[in-house]
């Protein structure tokens, strides 16, 4: 039996194929519900604390990502992006990015690390002009863009008069660990249902990606605007 469609004549044998075809594309479409995508083991950062609250942080100035030696500067520049995007995201407060000519042109450096001397008269300057209430430095300690993708961040949100730290950050994403690669797959999974496949695996060959996914698996420890309401249990 021939079947004719768009054109194109189809033997029985042939329909069989491509149905079989249509079939498995449709099974590859999204993670199934036994997927480790779905339901794990996940990586929850550990290595972190912060404030109970934001207090009053309304504005903060965001520094171009640092790395150190072994890293080409540019690998941090073009990471600059994901983590302001991802910061963005949280809204916590009104981001405001310090580029890298500016810090260049200021400081004689592209970024400044957050485990260094900082230039003298950073804080108040910043604050005078961008009124802003606090700094956030972010460090690329680790850095691998093949396989297994590798990145150390560490992050610290420092008061702008510079007497104390709000927050800190410090851990290693890789997707050797399954439960990164899981947790990097879970961040991107179903976001757009309109592609006919499962690309939430692309995380784990793309550094881009892989950096947006630990970006805001950070910045989701950031503490909360309002601090959460004690509980009082009573007998």
């Amino acid at each position: 039996m021939i079947f004719t469609r768009f054109g194109f004549q189809f033997g029985t044998a042939n329909l069989a194929l491509a149905v079989a075809v249509l079939c498995l594309c449709a099974g590859c479409m999204h993670p199934a519900a036994n997927d480790p995508a779905r339901v794990g083991p996940f990586f929850t950062p550990a290595n972190h604390s912060g404030d109970p609250s934001l207090g009053g942080v309304r504005r903060v100035v965001v520094l171009p990502v640092w790395v150190g030696e072994g890293t080409r500067p540019e690998s941090a520049a073009a990471l600059d992006e994901v983590f302001l995007i991802a910061l963005q995201q949280e809204k916590r407060f009104e981001v405001v990015s310090f580029s890298r000519e500016e810090c260049r042109r200021r400081y004689g450096v592209e970024a400044l690390s957050s485990a260094t001397t900082l230039p003298s008269g950073l804080f108040p300057a910043l604050q005078r002009e961008f009124a802003a209430d606090a700094i956030l430095f972010i460090d690329l300690t680790a850095y691998n863009a093949y396989k297994p993708l590798t990145l150390g961040l560490r992050s610290k949100l420092a008061a702008i008069d510079g007497t104390r730290l709000i927050w800190t950050f410090d851990n290693v994403f890789s997707t050797e660990a399954p439960g990164a690669a899981n947790s990097a797959r879970h961040h991107f999974l179903d976001q757009d249902k309109s592609v006919p496949l499962d690309l939430t695996r692309t995380v784990l060959q793309s550094p881009s990606r892989f950096a947006a996914y630990a970006a805001a698996s950070m910045f989701a420890t950031l503490p909360p605007v309002v601090a959460a309401p004690t509980v009082v249990i009573t007998k």
